[in-house]
């Protein structure tokens, strides 16, 4: 297989492939793998291309025989090593984005980090594989259950306040913008917890639901602990 790092053309030769007949319209875009394997190389435990191959292509896998199968699987496997090497040195990655219509002024972060999510679940239960640090783990992936609406969904089944409009577009503008950090912080968790290093917790800090001690009566998670404040 050719181990060198993918260039633009590659990049387009993949997006190309993805929407292949053989596939049957269920591969997943390239955001989305792209995605997925940022979570996937930076987990707790190893996942086998034989797990997350199957997610990025669907029913098309089963035709290996096929030339556009292979070719797809092979740029697929350098795309994962790319990212893994990236992330390693921390080098910073781009996402790959797509546009939520035909104006292109808006992306689809959420995508994005829908599939981020799913691609961590892919390892096992992450806070159960984050042990004593789970808590940590839960503060560092908010922005992602921000981005794809989980967070939001979350605060108001409960009955809580949700940020007002204008503070919910500034908080997820801060996070679209600093994503690339976010994917980092994330690897480097896992990689501290796999080498036995050190994962930073601050003892004195609030409890996620507990009120928050800048007295502003909301929970620390909805004011000092939110997710523009992670980094």
């Amino acid at each position: 297989m050719n181990t060198k790092p993918l260039s633009d053309s590659d990049l387009d030769r993949l997006e190309q492939l993805l929407e292949d007949d053989v596939f049957q319209g269920d591969a997943m875009r390239l955001d989305e793998i792209q995605a997925m394997l940022c979570a996937v190389v930076s987990g707790p435990v190893p996942v086998m291309p034989a797990v997350w191959l199957p997610e990025a292509l669907g029913k098309g896998i089963d035709s290996v025989s096929d030339g556009v199968v292979s070719e797809t699987i092979e740029l697929l496997m350098r795309l994962n090593n790319d990212l893994a090497a990236a992330l390693r040195d921390d080098e910073t990655i781009a996402p790959v984005l797509y546009p939520l219509d035909e104006t292109c002024e808006e992306y689809d972060y959420a995508a994005w980090a829908d599939t981020y999510v799913f691609g961590a679940g892919l390892a096992g239960d992450w806070f159960e594989l984050a042990g004593k640090h789970s808590d940590d783990l839960s503060e560092l992936l908010e922005p992602m259950f921000l981005l794809n609406g989980m967070l939001k969904e979350d605060v108001e089944k409960a009955g809580e306040r949700w940020f007002p409009p204008a503070e919910e577009a500034r908080l997820v503008a801060d996070i679209q913008e600093n994503l690339p950090v976010i994917v980092q912080t994330l690897y480097n968790f896992w990689r501290n917890k796999r080498s036995g290093g050190t994962v930073v917790n601050e003892e004195s800090k609030a409890g996620r639901n507990d009120p928050c001690p800048c007295g502003s009566g909301r929970k620390y998670k909805q004011c000092c602990g939110r997710p523009d404040k992670l980094n």
